[in-house]
């Protein structure tokens, strides 16, 4: 990945942390890893745990950011959030998982987008 690329991923990870911030919730964790893959965002608002994809594009070319999440994505990010739930020990009364599209520093947020 290109130290560009990073940037741009990097930016749209900390608008979407700051929107949801700016919502009420609390970050718990940011680029969480283990050896299946990497959580962009967890993040709590009451008893609702929420598992964020933050997708960033500068444009439209290669489609949407949105669309940028496919089903094989979507099957990653469930088995991520069961390991970082084993691991965190953070109870949950919800989940959901979120969707953030940024775009030319536009936010939208998919809330419960799978």
């Amino acid at each position: 990945m290109t130290r560009a690329r990073r940037a741009l991923g990097s930016a749209g990870e900390d608008l979407a942390a700051a929107e949801y911030e700016r919502r009420g919730y609390q970050v718990l964790a940011r680029n969480w890893r283990c050896r299946e893959g990497e959580l962009d965002l967890v993040l709590r608002s009451g008893s609702t745990v929420v598992f964020c994809e933050v997708k960033a594009r500068s444009t439209l070319a290669f489609g949407s950011p949105l669309e940028a999440v496919t089903a094989a994505k979507r099957r990653r990010i469930r088995l991520l959030a069961t390991r970082w739930l084993q691991q965190s020990g953070v109870r949950a009364g919800e989940l959901r998982f979120d969707v953030v599209g940024v775009l030319d520093g536009a936010v939208e947020v998919v809330e419960g987008a799978f």
